[in-house]
């Protein structure tokens, strides 16, 4: 499996999971800008059955400014992206996309110490979980 990100397991029900999810994010400064409900969206278009997994966009407005104001093209790769999915062994498992993985990787130097501050934090947020 590719490493895009920062993982842990949790022995909580998905539920539980996703409504600490947000909590741990705001201590970081991060709010929830979207919120995808990847199973639902699948049975609406598809008719396909698929495991709960939700798609949260998390974005820390300070860090955003000070990225796009470096580079609006940045913005593609915006808001980082948080999934909370069940597990199938009924556990709950909680991603964040590592900065360092796409802003830091498209070779721009400026860019890099932002993206370096904004995994430390979600490293933090995946932590406190």
């Amino acid at each position: 499996m590719a490493d895009f990100g920062m993982r842990k397991t949790l022995d909580l029900g998905f539920d539980e999971a996703l409504a600490r999810v947000p909590e741990a994010l705001k201590a970081e400064g991060f709010g929830v800008l979207t919120e995808i409900d990847v199973q639902a969206t699948l049975k609406k278009k598809l008719g396909a059955d698929f495991r709960r997994y939700r798609i949260l966009g998390a974005c820390n407005p300070p860090f955003a400014h000070r990225a796009l104001q470096h580079s609006l093209e940045v913005g593609m790769l915006m808001p980082c992206n948080v999934i909370v999915y069940e597990a199938d062994d009924r556990k709950t498992v909680v991603s964040a996309v590592d900065p360092m993985q796409t802003m830091a990787a498209q070779g721009d130097e400026a860019i890099r110490p932002i993206a370096d501050e904004v995994r430390r934090k979600l490293q933090r947020v995946i932590d406190s979980l």
